[in-house]
């Protein structure tokens, strides 16, 4: 049991340094990847990025699976951001186009929802608190590089294809839940912390609801890129 003072608190000291802190990375990602795109240096650097949130990732995931966390009902690899982090590795390592605009999408809607409404217990410094940070923060901080940075611009392909991939994993995440119990990617019923979904209705309205506003907004989220990606190869032409 954690006392009261070890217990993160939304939007306390902690949480607000953490969104500061992201804020100015994003300028930075951008910035950074603009700079590096087709340099010498870019394949280094985003090697170097995949390393890094590897090494975020990877131990809270192993430590999750000790005994002393396991649980079945959060310590599974099932969240959408358990998925982001590696989609982003790969997109990072390989440039990508698909897995780019997997991490593009996820995380400026999913994984940023995460942000600003966590389902976290523990606050500054514990070991968790800083990994769960690192992870989402590096997802979006990667989303914004490659995306924005780098222009490895989303297509209606990878747009449709990345609606496929989390419709897949919904129909998964929902069929094992139902069987253990579970509720991953909050499918079967709503967080127990406040979140958005609390204005969507009760389930299972607001699964469809968010499954219909997601697919809209990420078509809005690649409309402007496929435009751009005309205007670029227009002037090339």
């Amino acid at each position: 049991m954690l006392a009261a003072d070890e217990r993160f608190e939304a939007y306390g000291t902690s949480h607000v340094t953490v969104l500061v802190v992201f804020a100015v990375g994003v300028v930075v990602a951008i910035v950074a990847g603009r700079r590096l795109s087709g340099g010498d240096r870019e394949q280094l650097v985003r090697r170097t990025f995949a390393v890094v949130l590897l090494c975020v990732t990877i131990p809270l995931q192993v430590l999750q699976l000790t005994p002393d966390e396991w649980n079945l009902r959060t310590s599974l690899p099932f969240q959408l951001c358990d998925l982001a982090w590696m989609f982003a590795a790969h997109a990072l390592w390989t440039r990508n186009r698909l897995t780019s605009t997997i991490t593009y999408l996820w995380g400026i809607t999913l994984t940023t929802q995460g942000m600003l409404t966590p389902d976290l217990a523990s606050d500054f410094p514990e070991p968790r608190f800083l990994m769960f940070w690192g992870m989402h923060v590096l997802i979006v901080w990667a989303s914004f590089f490659l995306v924005v940075g780098l222009r490895i611009l989303p297509t209606w392909q990878t747009y449709r294809r990345t609606v496929a991939v989390t419709l897949t994993w919904a129909v998964a995440a929902y069929v094992f839940n139902v069987v253990a119990g579970t509720n991953y990617g909050y499918l079967n019923r709503l967080p127990q912390n406040a979140s958005l979904l609390d204005h969507l209705g009760p389930w299972p309205l607001y699964v469809v609801l968010e499954i219909a506003i997601v697919a809209a907004v990420w078509a809005l989220l690649t409309w402007p890129w496929t435009r751009a990606s005309v205007r670029e190869t227009s002037r090339v032409a």
